[in-house]
C-alpha cells in the first residue's frame, strides 16, 4: 500500500513537471529581433514601400511577425522629426535601422555610430558623407544608391522632345532637401546642353509650391521638371493638380506622379531599391557587418507617359516615345 502511494505521488510530480516544462522553455526562448524602419514618407505609403522591402527580407529568411518584428517611424515629409525618431529607435535597441530616404539616412547616421544602418538614397552617398567609399563603406552604414538626382538632364531631354517649342525650362526644388545643390547643378548642365533658359523655383512649404506655379504661369510658355524629394512625393496629388490647372507640361521623378495624372515620369524603380535594402537588412540581422557589404547601385529605371494628360494639354506623344516608355497610361 505504501509503495502504491509513493508511485502515485511520483506520477503526479512527473505530470506536474511536464505541464510546467513548456512554460519554462518558452520563458527561456529569446525574443524576436527588432528592425527599425525610418521613413520620410507617410504611413499611407506603407504598401508600396513595405511590399518590396518585406520581399527582400523574405529572400534571406525573415518574416515580420513570424521570426522578427519591425518598429516604424513615419516623418510624413517633415524632415525635422527624423532625428528624434532615429534617437527613439536607438533607445529601443533595434538590431538595425532601415532608413529609406536621404534625410532619413542622414538622421540615422547622426543618431548612432554603432547600430547598423541600411539606407536607400537617390543621391551620391559619398558626397553626402554617408560612406567612405562604395566598395568599402566602413563604419556602421551601407545601403542602396539610385543616383536618381543625376537623372535630371535625361528628364529635361525627354520633356524637350515632347514639347520642342519650349524655350524655358523651370525646375522645382526644395531648398531644405540635402541634395538640392546637386540637383540644381545637374539641371543647369541639362538646360545649357539643350540651349534653354532655366528658371529655378524653390519651394519648401505648400504655400511656396502654390507661389512657384503662379510665378511660372505668369512667365508663360515653359515646361517644368520636378526634382526628387520625398516632400514633393507626399504632395504629388496637389502638384499634379496645379500643373493641370495652369496647363503646364511637367516631368516628374517617380511613376507615382504619372499614375496620379502627371504628364511623364522618369526615374529609378524604387521598388527594386527597397527590395535590395530588405535583403541587406536581413543579412545584417543574421550577423553580417555593414562595413563588409558594398553599397549597391540600383540599375532599374522607369519611363512612364500619361497619354490622357498629354491630350488634355494639347500634346501629341510621338510613337517613338511611346515605344521607348516602360508604361503608357491611356
Amino acid at each position: 500500500m505504501q509503495i502504491d502511494l509513493l508511485r502515485r505521488r511520483d506520477c503526479v510530480a512527473l505530470l506536474g513537471g511536464a505541464a510546467a516544462w513548456p512554460l519554462a522553455v518558452r520563458a527561456q526562448q529569446p525574443s524576436m529581433p527588432v528592425i527599425g524602419f525610418l521613413s520620410s514618407l507617410q504611413a499611407t505609403d506603407q504598401a508600396r514601400i513595405m511590399t518590396p522591402f518585406r520581399q527582400g527580407l523574405a529572400e534571406v529568411g525573415w518574416f515580420e511577425g513570424s521570426n522578427m518584428t519591425i518598429e516604424y517611424r513615419w516623418a510624413e515629409g517633415q524632415y525635422e522629426r527624423l532625428r528624434a525618431f532615429a534617437a527613439e529607435l536607438v533607445r529601443r535597441k533595434v538590431i538595425v535601422i532601415a532608413a529609406t530616404s536621404t534625410p532619413a539616412a542622414l538622421a540615422a547616421k547622426a543618431a548612432t555610430s554603432t547600430v547598423p544602418i541600411v539606407f536607400t538614397t537617390g543621391g551620391d552617398p559619398i558626397k553626402l558623407g554617408l560612406v567612405a567609399s562604395l566598395n568599402r563603406p566602413g563604419g556602421n552604414i551601407t545601403g542602396v544608391s539610385s543616383l536618381n538626382s543625376e537623372l535630371g538632364p535625361k528628364r529635361l531631354g525627354l520633356l524637350r522632345e515632347l514639347v520642342p517649342s519650349a524655350t524655358v525650362i523651370a525646375t522645382l526644388v526644395n531648398p531644405n532637401f540635402p541634395d538640392a545643390d546637386v540637383q540644381l547643378r545637374d539641371a543647369e548642365a541639362g538646360a545649357r546642353a539643350l540651349g534653354l533658359q532655366l528658371i529655378v523655383l524653390r519651394a519648401g512649404t505648400e504655400r511656396e509650391i502654390d507661389a512657384a506655379f503662379a510665378t511660372m504661369a505668369q512667365r508663360g510658355g515653359g515646361v517644368l521638371d520636378v526634382s526628387v524629394d520625398p516632400f514633393f512625393t507626399e504632395r504629388r496629388d496637389h502638384i499634379v493638380a496645379l500643373a493641370a490647372s495652369y496647363a503646364i507640361p511637367a516631368m516628374y521623378p517617380l511613376r507615382d506622379f504619372a499614375v496620379a495624372g502627371g504628364l511623364m515620369s522618369y526615374g529609378t524603380d524604387f521598388a527594386d531599391s527597397y527590395r535590395q535594402a530588405g535583403i541587406y537588412t536581413g543579412r545584417i540581422v543574421k550577423g553580417e557587418k555593414p562595413a563588409d557589404l558594398p553599397v549597391q547601385r540600383s540599375t532599374k529605371f522607369e519611363f512612364v507617359i500619361n497619354v490622357k494628360t498629354a491630350k488634355a494639354l494639347g500634346l501629341s506623344v510621338p510613337n517613338s516615345m511611346q515605344l521607348l516608355a516602360d508604361e503608357v497610361i491611356e
